[in-house]
């Protein structure tokens, strides 16, 4: 499960698309580039093979809720 999800416009003009996003899973914390089209662009730290399309879906309910609510 994400925990501490915080996510800010990738621009000052909040009105383009792109968001950093951060959130610890299972302890890790992990970063990234949340795009319009909902591709995720990871930091430094990759997300576990298995748990990508996990950690992916629940990101984009995230990003549903909080930015096109």
């Amino acid at each position: 499960m994400i925990t501490h999800f915080q996510y800010k416009p990738l621009f000052k003009q909040a009105n383009l698309p792109g968001w950093r996003i951060s959130f610890y899973f299972r302890g890790t914390k992990y970063d990234g580039i949340y795009h319009k089209d909902g591709q995720i662009e990871w930091g430094t730290i990759l997300p576990p093979k298995e748990d990508v399309m996990n950690l992916h879906s629940q990101i984009h309910e995230l990003m549903l809720f909080h930015v096109y609510e």
